[in-house]
């Protein structure tokens, strides 16, 4: 009880006003001492700082969940909730006061702030908005008013990927801090997340991790307004609205300031504004606000909400009674209907509760169970479920809580795998069930279950910090960042190991193969540029190095790569180096550097060019050795004129085409020509006009390599390696890729040229002499079979080297195979009906 010259005094002001300070130090010069305060979190960091002065045995913490009563304790730490009012205390603080104007838990601290008493001195600690308050309900009240230690100032919107280092992001639901978090991972490393459902444990371990430096940048709710002493230089609203439990509204300016003036410690300035997000501006401060909180100029409150805090329990109606009666003094509100009351009055309408809740005892159980806080937000209703469970223990047998049951809800929830909202779930009902343990009568051996569900929380508390910081921390980014930040790109060591890894501050971001520098995926870096450059400055020596060795390699060290359907390209050690594009003539494509080489110094890029077209001629004259002498006698002037007719577009098309194509130039052709087309290695056949040694798989794969670069397309799907028959691509460039290789299509097959010119030799010697050749026959069955061709490809063969079907076989029709053959109309019980149905239009 305070003496008669106990001093009544209030701390007023902004934030970052040393209040607290002020008030631990006068508490630790008392006898004894008790401080309340607004958040769980709150009272744990000022129980470890008055611990360091006091020692363990010498300091208590009181909060629903948690409990640490030394028996000498003299200096408490607690929530407001939590103040244990029945004890005598020299000295007793009351901290951030003015949220007796909050509608949920205003009724708490309106009430601590009448109630409350030192023996010798009682402080209130809160907003100089709290003034004309305490002037009307304690007038013997003594007011000093305490100034901001530092500047605060507005500045403006600013992008995510613009944040300066050690910035707090305020954001006013799980969801928004979680995808804030996820964002600045991507940006910036990551970043540390705060929240007030979080346990100390957890809370105390993302705060190291942003104190330390480890990552820059903290999003946390509106609870880092409540006195959470951090390290922040900016505070950045991700938005200026919250639900306040019934209804989305802007924040007060009050708020707002509280929030914002977390920015700045002792005499280092600090700045707020808002953050925006890509497409949107985001939120936005209006001009008086802003005006506001830089000169913490705030409107006075004009109310506080109230509650009895020592309501009759004589029964339940006068419990209900005094719990919703009307102030008496102009200043003070009716609180709102709170959870505890909504679940008293819910549980009174059960006859069951009636009959159990009589006299002042069981009354004052029954209450003190609707008091239980619902941590997991579920609602007057499901909450009220619980409250009732708990209560009809309470009232049956010895009067407490099965331990069994309690020992199975903790087992429920004794399971730290899972994602961050699935641990923080467990977490929150964790807290259910210390909340129920440190209840002095509530079970038989409260301390044992105390001791199990701190045990618990303590093991999701570190879990949920392992998920956080996995989920919203990349620690090579955040590094990298911090480093990029202090010391420039230039200033950042960078060194490659011996397989390739390439490593910035230590850290590793890459790989280096070939020229070419790879950022690991899982970096996940969006601000690759600056760490790529930081690593590209420093590695011109290594890849001049490189360029040296290339141009010492033998050749087969190179390769050409012809991946379907990307760019032609030569490989060099297993890694890209260049890519081919169209050049002079067939045979003569331009190299093109890839730009991983841009890096080189121009020697040594010459170096590499040079030694790649060396490689590039030798291997074309190697595998294609027909087609470079075709193409020079394409070009020989002592050659005939009308044997280059036939080389130059032979050439152009890739040393094989269809005979029809040049009939004329074929037909132009005198015996020495056909002769020195012969020396050549050409076949000039009844169907096309090729050079057999140019349908090898080398070869044809070299050959539409280049024609892909000559017509400037990706590769092509090259045919199966020694194939004879192929199934007919389904779309019209995959067809023509297999027509410039070397294949006639039949209708549903293609065959390769040189196996229709055998066919086409064999079936015309295969002709009977009667009637000049035209009698029926047939071909011997098992050369189709032994080429994979099917029936209806085989007919289409034959009707392509002129042959018709004719009931008895095949009849020669005299005349030579037209490019486009004119099939017959099918005859009943013909073997060969199906050619109508025979795609018509290959020659």
């Amino acid at each position: 009880m305070a003496s008669s010259d106990s001093r009544l005094v209030a701390v007023l002001g902004p934030t970052n006003t040393g209040k607290t300070h002020l008030a631990i130090e006068r508490m630790c010069a008392h006898s004894s001492g008790m401080i309340g305060f607004p958040l769980r979190l709150l009272a744990r960091e000022v129980y470890d700082r008055v611990v360091r002065i006091k020692g363990e045995r010498s300091v208590a913490l009181i909060t629903g969940e948690e409990k640490i009563l030394p028996p000498d304790a003299r200096w408490f730490l607690t929530t407001a909730e939590s103040m244990p009012l029945d004890r005598d205390f020299a000295f007793v603080g009351l901290d951030e006061a003015q949220l007796g104007a909050d509608p949920s838990r205003g009724h708490v601290f309106t009430d601590r702030l009448l109630r409350a008493r030192g023996r010798d001195e009682t402080m209130i600690l809160g907003s100089d908005a709290l003034r004309p308050m305490l002037k009307a309900l304690t007038p013997s009240l003594d007011i000093i008013s305490r100034p901001r230690f530092s500047t605060l100032r507005f500045a403006g919107s600013t992008k995510l990927s613009r944040l300066p280092p050690r910035s707090a992001i305020v954001a006013f639901s799980a969801e928004e801090v979680y995808a804030v978090a996820e964002m600045l991972r991507r940006f910036r490393g990551g970043a540390a997340v705060v929240m007030g459902a979080l346990s100390p444990r957890t809370r105390n371990a993302q705060v190291a991790m942003f104190q330390a430096g480890e990552v820059d940048y903290l999003v946390a709710t509106d609870a880092i307004g409540m006195g959470l002493n951090m390290d922040v230089s900016h505070v950045a609203f991700a938005s200026l609205r919250k639900y306040d439990g019934k209804r989305q509204r802007r924040l007060t300016v009050a708020e707002m300031a509280q929030i914002a003036g977390r920015a700045g410690r002792h005499q280092r300035d600090g700045t707020f504004g808002t953050l925006s997000f890509e497409g949107s501006r985001g939120a936005a401060f209006e001009e008086e606000e802003v005006h506001a909180i830089e000169e913490h100029t705030f409107p006075p409150l004009e109310q506080l909400f109230w509650r009895e805090g020592q309501p009759d329990t004589t029964s339940v109606d006068t419990l209900i009674a005094d719990l919703e009666r009307k102030p008496d003094a102009r200043v003070l509100r009716a609180a709102p209907e709170a959870i505890d009351l909504a679940v008293l009055k819910r549980l009174a309408e059960e006859p069951w509760v009636r009959d159990r809740a009589r006299g002042d005892r069981m009354v004052r159980r029954l209450w003190s169970a609707c008091g239980l806080p619902d941590f997991r937000k579920t609602g007057a209703d499901p909450h009220g479920r619980l409250v009732g469970r708990i209560y009809r223990h309470l009232t049956e047998d010895d009067g407490h809580l099965p331990a069994g049951w309690f020992a199975e809800e903790l087992a429920r929830l004794d399971n730290v795998q899972g994602d961050v909202e699935t641990v923080a779930d467990r977490i929150a009902g964790v807290r259910t069930w210390a909340y129920i343990a440190h209840r002095p009568d509530w079970l038989q051996d409260p301390p044992k279950w105390a001791e199990r569900t701190r045990e618990l929380e303590e093991r999701l508390s570190d879990a949920l910090h392992q998920r956080l910081t996995q989920r919203f921390v990349d620690r090579r980014t955040a590094v990298l960042m911090r480093d990029l930040g202090a010391k420039g790109i230039d200033a950042l060591p960078v060194a490659i190991g011996d397989d390739g890894t390439v490593s910035v501050a230590d850290e590793p971001i890459g790989r280096l193969e070939g020229f070419r520098f790879h950022v690991d995926p899982d970096a996940k870096l969006l601000d690759k540029k600056r760490l790529l450059a930081a690593a590209e400055r420093r590695l011109g020596t290594t890849l001049g190095d490189r360029a040296r060795l290339l141009a010492a390699d033998p050749d087969d060290w190179f390769t050409l790569a012809t991946d379907p359907g990307r760019p032609v390209a030569i490989f060099w050690r297993g890694d890209v180096v260049a890519r081919l594009e169209r050049g002079r003539s067939v045979l003569a494509p331009r190299i093109v550097l890839h730009r991983a080489l841009d890096l080189l110094r121009t020697p040594d890029r010459i170096l590499v060019e040079d030694r790649l077209v060396a490689w590039l001629m030798t291997t074309l004259d190697r595998v294609l050795r027909p087609l470079s002498a075709i193409a020079r006698g394409a070009t020989d002037p002592a050659r005939a004129a009308s044997l280059r007719a036939l080389l130059a577009p032979l050439v152009e098309s890739g040393g094989t085409i269809e005979r029809a194509a040049i009939a004329g130039t074929v037909t132009a052709l005198d015996r020495d020509d056909r002769r020195a087309a012969q020396a050549l290695g050409l076949r000039i056949g009844t169907m096309d006009v090729f050079h057999p040694g140019l349908l090898k798989p080398e070869p044809m794969r070299w050959r539409l390599a280049l024609a892909a670069i000559r017509e400037g397309t990706v590769m092509p799907g090259c045919p199966a390696p020694g194939a004879v028959a192929l199934p007919t691509p389904d779309t019209a460039e995959a067809e023509a890729a297999f027509l410039r290789a070397g294949f006639r299509p039949l209708g549903a097959q293609m065959l390769r040229v040189d196996m229709v010119e055998r066919l086409a030799r064999i079936a015309h010697d295969a002709r009977p002499e009667a009637k000049g050749g035209r009698a029926p026959f047939q071909p011997d069955p098992a050369l189709p079979i032994s080429l994979g061709l099917l029936p209806d490809s085989f007919a289409r063969l034959m009707q392509v080297l002129g042959f018709r079907p004719a009931p008895d076989g095949w009849v020669w029709r005299g005349q030579r195979p037209a490019p486009v053959p004119v099939l017959l109309p099918p005859r009943p019980g013909n073997a060969f009906a199906a050619l109508a149905a025979l795609r018509a239009g290959h020659g």
